[in-house]
């Protein structure tokens, strides 16, 4: 599996913090060529490209982004294709929010944050990455999902519908794109 990732470019969003940053650390170790982790906290995101740089000289940077924004997707998929020496290897559309709540203390702006973060996000770096995929023949999406799409649970209905949508999204796509 190692050799899988080596020389490889890797994106990954919410790469400053829990699977993310796991998933940043585990690709470095498998010998990928660069890793691109973009997060919204920026701080967060220099603290830890800075220390996966001292493991890894010239192989890791972080790049400051809000997947809620598509402009913001779109400018981090090009510096870190230029990071990647013009490829992209592998998009990890990770970021996302957990959001329990209540459905009857949820108003419509809770919602569309939720579809924000967690399906636009995604969306926004499939459509932005895909150019380059195919310029290069072929690259992977892995789009972080969770059960709940599949097992709603109560108090999570923004968290079980988001994900729901990006499961459907991806296998739609998988489908398509294959």
């Amino acid at each position: 599996m190692k050799d899988y990732y080596k020389n490889k470019v890797a994106v990954v969003t919410g790469g400053a913090s829990g699977i993310g940053l796991a998933l940043c650390e585990l690709l470095l170790s498998f010998g990928a060529q660069a890793v691109i982790s973009a997060d919204l906290n920026g701080d967060k995101l220099k603290t830890e490209t800075a220390r996966l740089g001292d493991a890894y000289p010239g192989r890791v940077i972080g790049i400051k982004t809000d997947v809620t924004n598509e402009e913001s997707v779109v400018a981090m998929i090009g510096q870190a294709a230029e990071f990647g020496s013009g490829q992209i290897h592998f998009l990890f559309n990770n970021a996302g929010l957990g959001l329990a709540k209540a459905f009857d203390e949820t108003t419509n702006t809770d919602w569309k944050f939720a579809f924000d973060v967690n399906f636009f996000g995604a969306l926004y770096g499939i459509r932005a990455v895909l150019p380059i995929m195919r310029a290069q023949g072929g690259g992977h999406i892995a789009n972080t999902a969770s059960g709940i799409g599949f097992v709603p649970m109560a108090y999570q209905s923004m968290y079980s519908a988001t994900k729901a949508a990006l499961i459907g999204l991806t296998g739609s796509l998988r489908y398509e794109l294959w």
